[in-house]
């Protein structure tokens, strides 16, 4: 399909948090990458962006530190859909989706529900009971779903934020038994890897938008860059091998092109830390570019 209009405006927001995750690298992601020039290399992929806010992780535990940088994003998310722009989400740990999709919700007031696509090698669907780490990037979609920690679920007015009717999981292919049981007696689609490689990511994908797009008044997109293979994106904290590759994924993305009911993007777990030669970072364009714009080689 063709790219937007020039016009078009994106909404980028820096989800600067790593409290949630493994490791202490991901707030580094929003600003390594305007530091490479993120907006210049957009706009020549025919994307006009620009930055709306570098949202901060918050003090304390680490609890209190993703839900006030949750809340602030949710703030960011819910102005950008209000005011009709699609906003592009750059993280941070992947508890940041709690504050961008609770904010997505938000903005789309009594026009009605919000529908997910999620992108990732883990099902990230812990609650504290289930979870054998602790860490909070194991548990948005839980919370969005109104599982989980209260401060967790109640980011956003409309709580929770997500049905799981209107989820769906793609290239999944590392998880715990709990957190499974917990999508499967939610009745959620997960299309794990195996069935992604039968039945091709571009298939995966339009059943996903099928899904995130019925009965809704709009939808998202939620990438972890850990969905990909590690060859291709070292700079994450929990590889899995076995994952997507990065042309394949920017492929499918361009099925979202011209869907007006699209209300943005976001992609987690960059680590600029850990990256090799700006790979992953070189990723993170390339799926930029291809969600709003054309794609790059």
């Amino acid at each position: 399909m063709d790219a937007i209009a020039p016009m078009t405006r994106i909404d980028l927001i820096g989800a600067a948090g790593d409290r949630g995750g493994k490791h202490l690298g991901t707030r580094f992601a929003p600003a390594a990458l305007d530091e490479h020039g993120l907006l210049p290399w957009l706009a020549e992929q025919g994307v006009a962006a620009e930055w709306r806010d570098m949202v901060p992780a918050g003090g304390g535990d680490a609890l209190q530190s993703v839900v006030a940088l949750c809340r602030r994003l949710a703030k960011q998310t819910q102005a950008s859909v209000a005011a009709g722009h699609r906003f592009a989400v750059v993280g941070g740990d992947h508890s940041c989706a709690l504050g961008t999709w609770s904010g997505a919700r938000d903005g789309l007031g009594e026009k009605g529900p919000l529908g997910l696509i999620w992108y990732d090698a883990h099902m990230d669907a812990h609650t504290p009971e289930t979870t054998p780490s602790g860490r909070l990037h194991g548990m948005p979609l839980a919370g969005l779903m109104g599982y989980g920690r209260k401060e967790l679920i109640a980011i956003g007015r409309h709580a929770p934020a997500l049905d799981p009717k209107h989820l769906c999981l793609v290239g999944v292919r590392s998880y715990e038994d709990g957190e499974r049981a917990l999508l499967d007696r939610l009745g959620v689609r997960v299309i794990h890897m195996d069935e992604v490689r039968r039945i091709g990511l571009r298939a995966a994908t339009e059943e996903a938008l099928a899904i995130a797009r019925r009965d809704t008044a709009g939808f998202g997109v939620s990438i972890d860059m850990d969905v990909l293979d590690p060859t291709e994106a070292p700079g994450v904290g929990s590889r899995v091998a076995g994952g997507l590759a990065g042309a394949e994924l920017a492929d499918a993305l361009r099925l979202a092109h011209g869907v007006d009911d699209l209300l943005g993007f976001e992609i987690a777990e960059y680590d600029p830390t850990l990256d090799v030669r700006f790979r992953t970072a070189h990723q993170v364009r390339r799926l930029l570019a291809a969600a709003f714009g054309r794609d790059a080689s």
